[in-house]
Order: structure tokens, then C-alpha cells, then sequence
């Protein structure tokens, strides 16, 4: 494949877009795909005459507005298009348009193939009233994931008069998938309606050419403005408060709540919660995991028993002893004697674990994401930008920095940090490492000559010779849209979204992610060939596993271990039989901190109504009980609630107790609820909501709520039941 060199044409922060494809083939130049201007493009790609729509053709982020305009203005239609005003105020690379002529009607959502955090699809007219942000993104993208913490801020600020939607306009086939996607929600804690816009229904009609783009639309349903990529945040809270001004004004500001049912109400905690990196010291039998949503690293033997948990759970970037110590997503570690290092992913830190004293430590890092290139100086004083990978090499610590798309590289001794390789634009582009080009560099692994690096965006594996001159070169794979699931050699090679690397006898295993398998690479002859996983989402262990988007690999002797990531597992390979198993992790409970399911909702509610029951009069019991599908229990740690009432009469009985409302951890089944009984006909109401999980405690766990009304014959009969039953099935699907 060549691999040519062209100038930055992207504003900081943004990734292309699906009609930035590229063709490339060996010797020949890369093309471009043009789609003719639909929707809104007549009004925003009208403004960008001779410009192919995708994220790689926008203005450069310096490009000046009196440049711009000037060619509008040879070419006669500035007049028919909003202006895009760049504001020095702004951060760099951010526009927001002004509207000289009429206002362009927000397009309606419609085209979804679902919605998430909702209990029904959501429109702009039933939104009337209210300011509404849409953010276009897709999660594989790491500058999609940056402005998540904006977006939650501004929620926060306006919780009753603004609405954020978040369209997912998927990249890769993965991404398509509503479950795939209702794992990335919980996993970053989005509580805001999400739909997924898998077949680009509303990316089209907006006209947008870039993840991430946000777009803001007034209460009357008119487009605000439009930003493409990170940041923006100050330009957004202008307009947002301006529009609240002056709606509220007119009287027509909707501010009542809108409520919500969100995807974390309908789950329960786990011992893991997407865990994902893992680090095997085959010297000291002991795993390192990034237990990443409970914000903690979890230490244990080989063999899966607990030796103890790193941090309290909470998020934070605090330091000091173990219990008291905080992290914000961790990922990728490694190992140096008895310091443990740690790429602390959303506090933009690097953490130094002393496992003798017991004590965590911030070596590089300011706790403020990054938004430059080619820094250098000492490491405490400079800002990353999401960590994802460590690698260690003498005393040199190599850190895949996803955010800028580059490598670092963090001098132990001397405690500076700098640029190893990258010129931070996002691309497939091999040679000299000040001029190589990557896309969101994911995994590293060494034998301490090359650096081997998983470019997850770009779906590719690289090497990079650590001598004197050293320089990238793509080993297999594809390109930024040029992705799937194929072996071979060289180009011919298809992943999607690699996100771990291992050594394994002279030979790299690949955590290729978005396919749910784990690959083989032999590095000197660039061939790949499967080695695990079934290509789809699962949990099967034996000789034929299944694996859901694994994202760590460490190996230690003939065993290879997996952070299978949407298991929230840790799954053990014998390397020699392919054999694999779930390793539970003795002793391990979520952290206390750890934010339970909420149980003030009814998720995933069924109605179940009964046969007509003959029950005795006076003392009685509602029984509940539950088959529970093989290999499934109530999870212990989770909170269950049930609410029992008599009815009679169209009115709830006066006996006591007449309804019982409660909650707790560590029910078990059948629930036992005495009442008391009047003669005549009564109606028996229940509601239980229970989380249920593997009983390995290494899988999905599930959360459900059954709703029983059972009609009563209450008679004066000593041979009748005093048992009312209510029972119910549920399956593991």
C-alpha cells in the first residue's frame, strides 16, 4: 500500500468522516468519495465550493474567515449560506454559524433503529419548548469520548430546559449493534437518550461529515449552530443560556422535567465491571487488572484468588495508600520490580504504584487533558491525553496516547516526557517517527528492539525499530475505513478496532476487538492467521470460545489472559489446547462506592395475570418465587425490591399489614409476605424487581420486574390454601 504525505487538513479534535473513505491501492493515489449535497448540505456544504464532504476536507483549523469569505464572494453565493464566524474566543478549530438570511428547520429524527435511555423514541416537535444538543458520534472514536464530560456538564447546568440526544452514526459493522451500544452507555455512564442511527438516516439529513459534531436547536425547532470536534464548551453555554434568555422571555420555555428510564437501571453490579486491560507476572503468579468502571486496579494470583483491590472506586486522581487512593477509567499497566505504572486514561495521568509501600503516586501529567502537540519538558508539568497502553523498555516507559494519535515516550530517571512518534494528525502514514502518521494507537507490546503498536482506529499492527533511527511501519491491516474481519498477509489483512496486543513465542496475539476473536501475527513474514473466538458476541468456554469485544492480553508461561471486556471476565487460554475458561476472582465484591441498580424504576416490567385463587380467611402469606434460568441466582450484592397490597372491593383492605414496600441485599427465594384476609372477592397485587446473574458471577447479570395481579376468593374454609402464589420464568436472553 502507499502511503502518501499531504498537509493537515482537520481541525483538532475531529475524526473523518464515513464519506472520507479512501481507496488506496499499491503505487496508485489515494481517491475520494463525493456525495452530491442533500438535506442540509444545500446550506452548509454549499459554503464549501470544490470541498468532498468528510471530516479530512474541512478548513484547516488556522484557515482564515477573510480567506474563506472571499472565495464565497468570487463565487457569488455567500448570500444563500449562514456564515461561519470563528470567534478568537472560541477554542481552536470551533465554528458556530450566524444566520444573516431565514432560519433552517432542524430536520426531524426519524430513521433510528432504536432508542436507548428512553422509554420511547423522542422528536423535536414533542420537544417543543425545550433547547435540544445533538451530538453525532460513534464510540470507538476517542474524541468522541472527550467531550462526553462537556456534554454532562451542560446537563447538569440546565437539567430542566436543555436536552441532549446523542446520535450514533456508527463507524464500524460493531458499532451497529443497539446491545454494542447500550455497553458503551453504561460504560461511560451517559444518562441522556441515545438512538442509533446505524444507517446514517439523520448524519444525512444534518449534513454532517464528522464524529464528533454537535448540533444546538432552539426551542422553536431552529438551527442554532453546528461545532465539529473536541472542546467548544464556552460557545456552547453562551448559546444555550442566550436561547433559555430569550425563550423564557416570550413564555415559551418548556421547563418541565423529562423523565427518563435509563440503561443503568436495568443492570446489576458485578465483582468486574469492563475490565479492560490485563498484566500476568508469571515470576510472582500474579494478574494485574484494570478493573476500568469501578475505577480500581484488582490484584490476584493466577489462579483467580484475591490479594487485594487499589483504590476506592470513586472517581478521582487523589494519591496516596491503597484505600484511600482514586482513579477515572484506568487502562494499560506495567510491570518494573515492585512499581506497578499506570495509564490513568480519563484523569490524563500516569500513576506509579509502590507495591511494598502500599502507595500510589502521579508521575506525568497535570490531571488536564492535553490539546497540543510535540510537548516535552518534565513530566508532572506537561498534559496527556488519554493514556491507553504502557510498555516499559529499560528505563524508558512507552505510552500509547490515543487522544493525539501519537506514541510517547516517559524518562524514568530523568522523569521528562516527549513525543516518540506521531505527528498527532490521524492517519496510516509509515516512516521517520517525527513524520508517521496513526489513528488512536491502542496496545503495545516489545521484545525490546520494536515497539509494537495496535492502531485501533487506522486496523492496523505497526513496528517501530527502538535504535538509533527509528521508524514506523505498518505490519498487516487495513486503513481507517478499510476494515473487517479477513487473515492473510500484509494489506490483504482486515480488523476491526484492535484494542490488545501480547508476545507469545516470537509472535504477537491481537485482541481484534470489534470482531470478538483473538488473532495470531508472525511479525517477519506479516501473516495473520484466527486463532480464537467464534466472530461474535458470546461467553463459551472450552474448545470453541467466545469472547465480547476482549480488550487486554498478558501472557505468563503457556496460559494467555483476556480482559474480555462486555463479559466483564477474565478468561484464561491454554495456549498449547486453545482450552478456555471464565476465571472467577475469589473473594472480589464490587467497591462501595459502586453505584447499585436503581430499583425506583419498574425496568424491564411484565405483567403477569393469574388464574382466580381460593384462599381461607384471616392470616395469610403472598409467596413469590422465581425460576431462574439454569445457572443464574440472585445476585447478593445487589439491592431487590418488592411491593405487595390486598385489594378489595376497589379499595385496599384495612387489615395490617396492607402493603409492604421493601428493599434490601441478600434476598433469596420464595419471598414469604404475611397478610390478612377479609371473606369475599379480593385482588392480590405485586411487583418484584430482582437482579439476577451467572452464578460464576463473571457475566451479564440481568435485572427484571414482574407484576402479578392475582383475583382472590377469600372463603370460611379451614381446607383452603392460606398461600397466595404468585410465580413466575425467566430466561437468560
Amino acid at each position: 500500500m502507499s502511503h502518501q504525505r499531504w498537509r493537515q487538513l482537520i481541525a483538532p479534535g475531529v475524526s473523518p468522516g464515513i464519506e472520507s473513505k479512501r481507496q488506496l491501492k499499491p503505487a496508485t493515489r489515494a481517491t475520494e468519495k463525493r456525495a452530491a449535497p442533500t438535506g442540509l448540505k444545500r446550506f452548509f456544504f454549499g459554503c464549501n465550493p470544490g470541498l468532498t464532504p468528510g471530516a479530512i476536507n474541512l478548513p484547516p483549523a488556522n484557515a482564515g474567515w477573510a480567506r474563506f469569505a472571499l472565495c464565497l464572494l468570487l463565487l457569488g453565493i455567500l448570500p444563500l449560506c449562514p456564515l461561519w464566524l470563528t470567534s478568537p474566543s472560541l477554542s481552536k478549530g470551533l465554528e458556530m454559524p450566524v444566520q444573516e438570511r431565514g432560519k433552517i428547520r432542524a430536520p426531524e429524527l426519524s430513521g433510528g433503529r432504536g432508542w436507548l435511555n428512553t422509554d420511547k423514541p423522542l422528536s423535536l416537535a414533542a420537544l417543543k419548548g425545550k433547547v435540544v444538543l445533538l451530538d453525532f458520534w460513534t464510540y470507538g472514536c476517542i474524541n468522541c469520548m472527550h467531550i462526553i464530560p462537556d456534554l454532562k456538564k451542560l446537563e447538569k447546568k440546565y437539567p430542566n430546559e436543555l436536552v441532549v440526544i446523542g446520535v450514533h452514526s456508527a463507524k464500524f459493522e460493531n458499532e451497529k449493534d443497539t446491545e454494542n451500544i447500550r455497553r458503551i452507555i453504561l460504560r461511560y455512564e451517559i444518562e441522556h437518550p441515545i438512538v442509533n442511527d446505524a444507517d446514517f438516516k439523520i448524519w444525512n439529513a444534518y449534513a454532517v461529515n464528522a464524529w464528533p459534531t454537535r448540533y444546538l436547536i432552539d426551542p422553536a425547532g431552529y438551527v442554532i449552530g453546528k461545532l465539529s470536534g473536541e472542546g467548544g464548551y464556552e460557545a456552547l453555554d453562551k448559546a444555550i443560556a442566550d436561547s433559555i434568555a430569550e425563550f423564557r422571555k416570550r413564555g415559551e420555555l418548556n421547563e418541565a422535567p423529562l423523565n427518563l428510564v435509563l440503561e443503568k437501571a436495568k443492570i446489576g453490579d458485578l465483582p468486574l465491571a469492563f475490565p479492560g486491560k490485563i498484566l500476568a507476572d508469571e515470576k510472582t503468579d500474579r494478574l494485574f487488572i484494570a478493573d476500568s468502571d469501578h475505577n480500581r486496579i484488582v490484584i490476584a494470583k493466577t489462579d483467580g484468588t484475591l490479594i487485594e483491590t487499589i483504590g476506592t472506586g470513586a472517581h478521582g486522581q487523589d494519591d496516596g495508600a491503597f484505600d484511600h487512593a482514586t482513579f477515572f477509567r484506568p487502562q494499560g499497566m506495567a510491570l518494573d520490580g515492585d512499581t506497578l505504572y499506570v495509564a490513568d486514561t480519563e484523569n490524563h495521568l500516569i500513576r506509579a504504584v509502590d507495591l511494598k509501600t502500599r502507595t500510589v503516586t502521579t508521575i506525568a501529567g497535570t490531571g488536564q487533558q492535553s490539546r497540543e502537540y510535540g510537548e516535552k519538558g518534565m513530566a508532572r508539568t506537561i498534559a496527556l491525553n488519554s493514556p491507553w497502553d504502557l510498555q516499559l523498555v529499560g528505563r524508558s516507559l512507552y505510552i500509547a496516547m490515543a487522544g493525539p494519535h501519537q506514541i510517547w515516550k516517559l524518562d524514568l530517571t530523568l522523569r521528562e516526557i516527549s513525543t516518540f512518534a506521531g505527528t498527532g494528525r490521524e492517519a496510516r502514514l509509515d516512516g521517520p517517527v517525527d513524520e508517521a502518521a496513526s489513528a488512536q494507537p491502542s496496545a503495545l507490546a516489545s521484545d525490546g528492539k520494536t515497539l509494537y503498536v495496535s492502531d485501533a482506529e487506522a486496523n492496523i499492527i505497526r513496528a517501530i525499530n527502538l535504535d538509533a533511527n527509528p521508524k514506523v511501519k505498518t505490519l498487516v491491516g487495513g486503513d481507517l475505513f478499510d476494515f473487517g474481519d479477513k487473515d492473510g498477509f500484509d494489506n490483504d489483512v482486515r480488523l476491526q478496532h484492535p484494542l490488545g496486543l501480547a508476545r507469545w513465542n516470537g509472535k504477537l496475539l491481537i485482541a481484534d476487538t470489534y470482531n470478538h476473536k483473538i488473532k495470531l501475527l508472525d511479525p517477519g513474514k506479516q501473516l495473520v492467521n484466527g486463532f480464537l473466538g467464534a466472530g461474535k458476541p458470546g461467553q463459551a468456554d472450552g474448545e470453541k470460545p467466545s469472547f465480547y469485544e476482549p480488550g487486554g492480553l498478558a501472557v505468563a508461561g503457556d496460559r494467555l489472559y483476556v480482559a474480555d471486556t462486555n463479559n466483564h471476565a477474565i478468561r484464561v487460554v491454554d495456549l498449547k489446547t486453545k482450552e478456555t475458561r471464565t476465571l472467577p476472582i475469589k473473594g472480589l465484591q464490587p467497591p462501595a462506592t459502586s453505584q447499585a441498580a436503581n430499583t425506583d424504576v419498574s425496568p424491564n416490567s411484565e405483567e403477569i395475570k393469574l388464574a382466580l385463587q381460593k384462599i381461607r380467611t384471616g392470616d395469610a402469606s403472598i409467596v413469590i418465587n422465581v425460576d431462574l434460568p439454569t445457572g443464574y441466582h440472585l445476585n447478593p450484592t445487589a439491592p431487590q425490591r418488592y411491593t405487595v397490597a390486598i385489594e378489595a372491593g376497589g379499595e385496599a383492605q384495612k387489615s395490617a399489614p396492607v402493603t409492604v414496600n421493601k428493599s434490601g441485599k441478600g434476598m433469596t427465594l420464595p419471598i414469604r409476605v404475611p397478610v390478612n384476609v377479609g371473606s369475599g372477592a379480593a385482588t392480590a397485587r405485586a411487583s418484584f424487581t430482582f437482579v439476577y446473574c451467572r452464578e460464576d458471577n463473571t457475566g451479564v447479570c440481568r435485572i427484571k420486574t414482574l407484576q402479578w395481579i392475582a383475583p382472590l376468593e377469600v372463603v370460611s374454609d379451614a381446607s383452603a390454601s392460606s398461600d397466595i402464589k404468585l410465580t413466575a420464568k425467566v430466561t437468560g436472553e
